[in-house]
Formats: C-alpha cells, structure tokens, sequence
C-alpha cells in the first residue's frame, strides 16, 4: 500500500513543487488513512486544505480506492 501512495504522491510533488511546496508520506495507518506532511509554501498556504482535500486526496481515491482519507500531520 505504501509503495501505491508513494507512487501518486509523485504524480502530484512537481505541481506542489512548482509553487515552492512539497509533501512528504509520513505513514499509512492499518485503516488505510494515509498520513502526510505539507511542505515549504504549502505548510503555510491558507488554501492548503483545497491542495489536501481537492487535490491529493481525490487523486489518492481515485488511483487507490482502498485509501479511506488524506490527512495533514505535523
């Protein structure tokens, strides 16, 4: 499962790249919610949950319709 999120996970860095952010796969919890980090510019971005929600997380559950939800952690 991992190796799956990891996978999309790349699909998505180079657009959170481009805006000077990144995200960074912090764990995937046995109900298959997958735990994340927000980077540089979006750590701090105040549509950082649009980015999550919107745009991880629906490309997450489209490409791995195991994954329960995306969440930020510190």
């Amino acid at each position: 499962m991992r190796d799956k999120v990891e996978k999309v996970l790349e699909e998505v860095r180079p657009f959170l790249q481009r805006d000077g952010g990144d995200v960074e796969l912090v764990d995937v919890t046995p109900d298959n919610v997958v735990q994340v980090r927000l980077r540089g510019a979006c750590g701090t971005c105040p549509g950082a949950i649009m980015t999550l929600k919107g745009g991880i997380e629906r490309l997450m559950k489209e490409r791995i319709p195991e994954v329960v939800s995306v969440e930020s952690v510190r």
